[in-house]
């Protein structure tokens, strides 16, 4: 069996202002948006956030999806056109409330990469190749 990853939803407690959030801060299109789901438009692997309750009912009330997770779990990585583009967007990340963790850097394996976390606290990468 070879599996393709065509869906990231991210499990969030707030799930109106996770999607204003990313449409302001990182420019997504909202294509669903509802108290408990929304979708990004995104080309590729679709991107979307679900709220708790709804995993859970969807899940057959597992609590995994009740009781919010402690920890990183997941880092998404959005690449961006230049260095420049990286320097802008962390600023710009920075005044829609995104958290500040690194500034962008040139990496070790030579990516330009800034660390941010969205207001839930999950920490993502804006990079250049």
């Amino acid at each position: 069996m070879k599996a393709q990853l065509t869906v990231v939803t991210l499990i969030t407690s707030d799930v109106p202002g996770m999607a204003r959030f990313y449409r302001e801060a990182l420019g997504f299109t909202i294509a669903v948006d509802t108290e408990h789901y929304a979708e990004l438009e995104n080309e590729g692997t679709r991107f979307s956030l679900s709220s708790r309750e709804l995993m859970a009912e969807q899940s057959g009330g597992h609590p995994s999806y009740v009781i919010p997770q402690s920890g990183q779990a997941v880092e998404l990585c959005f690449r961006l056109e230049s260095p420049q583009s990286v320097r802008s967007a962390y600023t710009h990340l920075l005044s829609c409330g995104a958290g500040a963790v690194k500034e962008p850097a040139v990496m070790p394996w030579g990516h330009t990469t800034a660390f941010f976390a969205d207001p839930e606290g999950n920490i993502h990468t804006i990079y250049v190749e």
